[in-house]
């Protein structure tokens, strides 16, 4: 990768740290303060000595991408919601796509007190006389005040701004107005568009070809970033440069997390200059600068997250394959799809063994906030393993050990979360053993261990009520076991059909239905070669002389020297759902923590792909926790108390899952289950076919979508490194039909 540091114009050795400060063979350190001290010399003069490439450039592309200079630039109100919404605006100087390469900003009417519609500074359209869409520029109310239905008090200047990541599927994002759906809480919300996967593009000789590869999405949602810092600097946008939020679901979700992981580094700057972005530009000697003219004074430009909230994040990618088999291979009972998968998901297993055992992890128990070694305390910093003993843990396949120990409390502490705030569930439908629902007295008379215990056994109906979730959407399908993300806050509605996303009827090697092991390769041997001939032309890197799969994966550049941390994350997977592991977070969260972030994973129990914030809990509430936490002088933000239900709701049947099998439990406040369970809980669950041939879901999350009749790209070297090693006993288990 492209490691060039911006501002201070040198070039520094960096190392890859996979799962957060863990050790690499190729990581350089610079070991006296004597030495420190020459390299901040040689920054020094470096920083001294460079000049732009094109000054008239930077000046032209800060010129155009100030919303005050944009004649066209255009507003609505609604009444109902006390909102302003721009209409989409290009966010680049040069967009290649320009409908998915634009922002939308929706602004609290408190902050507003008009529109100037002739440039004279003062407001010619206020709420009270506004009637139709109206262009012009926002008159802003720097001393309106904004309190959120949690308590927190922001202002013009202060207000959190939040970046919707779609890319459902990796795919493109067409631009869209930003949803009303934060402006009760004060927030700043932006919808952005976004290059995908699936676009083409044409070029002066009228010739189409092909675009949206990794990482123009992501690059798209950094462009959309710098492009709102930059107008809030400048005065034309309320909210702080300083507190952004990025936050999506699924596809989203990845880029959310990728967005706050990748936070102002510089691997990502010739894709946004070639775009014409504002705030990065490159200098004489090879190095960037970042910063922007605001009146007469440069001023920093980061197109990074101060936090971060994504749902069903499905990232990092280059590890999913051999997580997602080792997860399934936990579960001694599963039964795979062929014996070809079968075999293959025994050799991810190995693969995945390895590849955590060389990260040489390690976690702070106070950090995570339990007891990985069982001396009585949490104040030790334990090493993070994953051992093999068949004889000794047949009922996991042989697998043990403290990495999986963690896996294991995570699980232990989200269901225990889960039974421990259900007198916050609204509009349930309880059922007694029988399967009758209770009347409205027997729910009002209903204790905390009765309604853990009645969810455990499954003897409920989920609310069909929204919840604060994604977006600021929830609803009906967000947050069981099938639950798919509803659209909102600028973010795609990903349940338009399997096809949309891509499956592997619409072109990978595995088959959605049935038990063929690919559906478009005669032999084992035809696979290997298309493998070898992807992987090779990524391997080449592209124009830049990147390998955009490295340039995908967030564990390259959590805590990096070229990184902006973010400050915290939270991330939301569904235990139920069948698109990604568990693990992939986990080793998120490892990284984040270990790079100083505050750093949260929750797994909801009965939660589908991208599930809906529940019982109490909402994106609101913890953004409005975080500031309160970090942010000098803010209130201390505390969840409501719950007020348990009085009346039934009213669903037939019963619709939860009976979870009694796998849990343990003499009273519902200290519960248990073993690693086999828990890894029984997810196969049985998911209800999903394990993933192979680096689709991960079915193809959905690769770079470039196939076809009928043709493979996705094939990218993941850890296939292609298992497939060539095993080749002799993996070509005659391999089918083309059943």
């Amino acid at each position: 990768m492209n490691k060039k540091i911006a501002l201070i114009g040198i070039t520094v050795i960096t190392s890859v740290l996979l799962l957060g400060g863990c050790n690499s063979a190729d990581t350089t350190t610079v070991s006296t303060s004597e030495e420190e001290a020459k390299t901040e010399e040689k920054e020094e003069a470096k920083e001294s000595t460079a000049e732009l490439k094109d000054a008239a450039s930077k000046t032209s592309i800060e010129e155009a991408l100030n919303l005050k200079n944009n004649e066209g630039q255009e507003w609505t109100y609604t009444k109902d919601d006390d909102a302003w919404v721009l209409t989409s605006v290009t966010t680049v100087t040069n967009p290649e796509i320009e409908d998915q390469q634009g922002v939308s900003v929706c602004i609290p009417g408190a902050y507003v007190t008009g529109i100037d519609t002739d440039g004279d500074g003062t407001a010619d359209i206020t709420n009270d006389s506004y009637s139709e869409a109206v262009k012009g520029s926002l008159v802003i109310d720097y001393d309106a005040k904004v309190t959120s239905t949690n308590g927190q008090v922001y202002t013009a200047k202060t207000a959190p701004v939040i970046l919707n990541t779609g890319a459902a599927g990796y795919s493109s994002s067409t631009n869209s107005d930003a949803a009303t759906t934060y402006a009760s809480d004060g927030y700043i919300n932006v919808a952005c568009g976004n290059r995908g996967k699936q676009d083409t593009a044409t070029d002066e000789a009228g010739e189409t070809y092909y675009t949206g590869d990794a990482p123009l999405c992501l690059v798209d949602q950094k462009n959309a970033a710098r492009y709102v810092k930059y107008n809030i600097l400048l005065g034309n946008l309320p909210g702080s440069a300083d507190y952004l939020v990025s936050t999506g679901g699924s596809g989203g979700g990845a880029h959310a997390t990728m967005f706050a992981a990748t936070s102002n580094n510089s691997d990502y700057y010739d894709y946004e200059i070639e775009a014409g972005a504002v705030g990065v530009y490159e200098n004489t000697d090879g190095t960037y600068s970042t910063t922007v003219s605001i009146d007469g004074k440069d001023q920093e430009l980061s197109d990074g997250a101060w936090g971060c909230i994504a749902y069903s994040a499905i990232t990092p990618l280059a590890e999913a394959d051999a997580a997602m088999g080792f997860e399934y291979f936990l579960d001694s009972t599963y039964e795979f799809g062929s014996t070809f998968q079968s075999q293959l998901a025994e050799y991810l297993s190995t693969s995945y063994m390895d590849y955590i055992n060389d990260q040489n992890l390690s976690v702070s128990e106070a950090k995570v906030g339990f007891d990985l070694n069982g001396d009585g305390d949490k104040k030790d910093t334990v090493k993070l393993s994953i051992k093999y003993d068949l004889d000794k843990y047949p009922e996991t396949n042989g697998y043990y050990g403290t990495y999986l120990d963690l896996y294991l409390a995570e699980f232990t502490e989200n269901l225990q979360w889960y039974l421990d705030n259900l007198d916050y569930s609204e509009g349930w439908t309880w059922f007694n053993e029988d399967g009758t629902a209770l009347s409205n007295e027997e729910v009002a008379a209903m204790s905390s261990e009765d309604r853990s215990t009645a969810f455990i056994e499954g003897r409920y109906a989920k609310s069909t009520s929204t919840e604060n979730g994604p977006g600021g959407m929830g609803g009906p399908t967000g947050g069981g076991p099938t639950g798919g993300m509803l659209g909102g806050a600028g973010m795609p509605n990903m349940q338009g059909g399997a096809d949309a996303v891509g499956t592997p009827d619409a072109g990978t090697s595995q088959s959605a239905t049935g038990g063929v092991d690919s559906a478009n390769y005669e032999t084992f041997e035809e696979m290997l070669e298309a493998y070898k001939t992807d992987i090779t032309e990524i391997e080449a890197g592209d124009k830049y002389g990147n390998n955009l799969v490295d340039l995908y994966n967030p564990l390259n550049y959590i805590d990096t020297e070229d990184t902006e941390n973010p400050t915290w994350s939270k991330i939301v997977m569904g235990a139920a759902e069948g698109d990604m592991s568990m693990f992939t977070s986990l080793n998120l969260q490892i990284a984040w923590l270990n790079a100083g972030v505050d750093a949260t994973i929750e797994w909801q129990w009965d939660g589908g792909h991208v599930p809906s914030e529940v019982l109490g809990n909402s994106f609101s509430l913890y953004v409005d926790q975080m500031y309160g936490e970090y942010v000098d002088g803010a209130a201390k933000i505390k969840k409501a108390q719950a007020e348990p239900q009085t009346e039934n709701g009213t669903d037939t049947e019963a619709t939860g899952t009976d979870i009694s099998s796998w849990v343990k439990y003499s009273d519902t406040s200290n519960i248990s289950f073993s690693l086999a369970d828990a890894a029984n809980y997810r196969t049985e669950n998911a209800k999903k076919a394990i993933p192979g041939f680096d689709a991960i879901d079915y193809g959905q999350e690769d770079y470039v979508f196939g076809s009928s009749t043709k493979d996705a790209r094939h990218w993941n070297k850890t296939l292609l490194d298992i497939f060539t090693e095993n080749s002799e006993q993996l070509s005659p288990l391999f089918n083309k039909s059943e």
